[in-house]
């Protein structure tokens, strides 16, 4: 049997516009389904592409589906997480001992981005007054920066929290700030007293990491300050996830285990810089999440429809980054080619049954 996503015939739910700050882009949401019984959207957006300073709103709905904003102000800022000039991105919202708490991705320079429609959009470091860029061929990093760019300006990834959805604040940080490592994701709740983390770290590859690409690592806190050695999950091994891998929504108790769904990026033509980002699903044990039970070796779900293979940042993109679940049925959030926010359903049982299947 086969798993079929049923796309809202509503789509994209929510676009750009209406505020300044949202006026280029509205994108990879974190939602949580609250004890109230609304639905609270976390967007990530951008007012303009040069530079892409995005911030992060908060709209609400009665049904999931239809969502007016909380405020006409971003609720999470650049400026929030330390520097006016830079860019939050990409939340993941759970609510664990409740507090709501938001893991996102940070640059503390925005870059600014010329799409060219067919694949990763052309970025180059932006100009800001005041702030210098490093020399051409200077050491940044242990290596030669020959393009002149700002050092210090890897996307690492903190950890907000807020009492009420609303008010939010810079916690911590979860990752250093000379490493790329986004798509950073609690778990729910904790497991034997701590906390639990997957990391996506850009730089760790090779022999001695285990991989040949970017995969999914998994480390843990007892306070969100001081975090385990990270330690390899899974890594890319099918053809739809050549270039990397990395978690997309905050895992799923279930019965059967965690539920976490990740995104596969395949290269499709380096020249042109075209990409492809799928989906694909795996089950961890419930008190032991290193251990993978079961994991899809085809994507669950593909760019298919017009406004996932369109958009005005970069063609053929799924990247969800919520679920809740709702009498039984699992609510998918995703960003579509980083230009607006769609959803797609499915019953959770058929998805669980799904993996289980491989």
């Amino acid at each position: 049997m086969s798993l079929t996503f049923t796309r809202c015939p509503e789509n994209p739910i929510v676009v750009p516009g209406l505020y300044p700050w949202r006026m280029a882009t509205v994108f990879n949401p974190g939602v949580i389904l609250d004890d109230d019984g609304r639905f609270y959207l976390y967007e990530r957006a951008a007012g303009q592409l040069r530079p892409f300073h995005c911030y992060i709103g908060l709209l609400e709905s009665d049904d999931g589906v239809r969502f007016t904003h909380v405020t006409d102000q971003p609720v999470f800022t650049p400026a929030m997480a330390g520097s006016e000039y830079g860019s939050v991105q990409d939340p993941r919202v759970v609510k664990i001992d409740g507090v709501y708490t938001m893991t996102y991705a940070f640059r503390p320079f925005a870059w600014s981005s010329h799409p060219t429609g067919v694949g990763v959009p052309d970025s180059h470091e932006s100009e800001f007054p005041g702030v210098a860029r490093a020399a051409p061929n200077a050491a940044v990093g242990g290596s030669a920066n020959v393009s002149g760019a700002l050092p210090d300006n890897m996307t690492r990834s903190g950890i907000a929290v807020s009492e009420d959805r609303v008010h939010w604040r810079h916690h911590v940080w979860a990752t250093p700030p000379d490493m790329d490592d986004r798509d950073v994701i609690l778990f729910p709740e904790k497991i034997g007293g701590r906390f639990a983390l997957l990391r996506r770290p850009l730089q760790f590859v090779g022999p001695e990491y285990g991989t040949e690409h970017p995969g999914i690592w998994l480390c843990y806190s007892d306070d969100l300050r001081t975090w385990s050695e990270p330690r390899l999950l899974i890594k890319p091994e099918f053809a739809w996830e050549d270039n990397r891998i990395g978690g997309s929504t905050p895992p799923l108790r279930t019965d059967a285990g965690w539920l976490v769904l990740y995104h596969g990026v395949e290269t499709q033509d380096r020249g042109l810089r075209r990409v492809c980002y799928r989906l694909g699903a795996l089950l961890l044990d419930l008190d032991d999440p290193t251990r993978v039970l079961a994991r899809t070796s085809r994507p669950i779900m593909e760019p298919e429809t017009y406004y996932e293979r369109f958009g005005l940042y970069i063609p053929n993109v799924i990247f969800p980054t919520a679920n809740v679940v709702k009498d039984g049925l699992l609510y998918l959030y995703y960003g579509v080619c980083d230009t607006a926010i769609a959803l797609a359903t499915v019953p959770l049982n058929d998805l669980v049954e799904h993996v289980l299947r491989g």
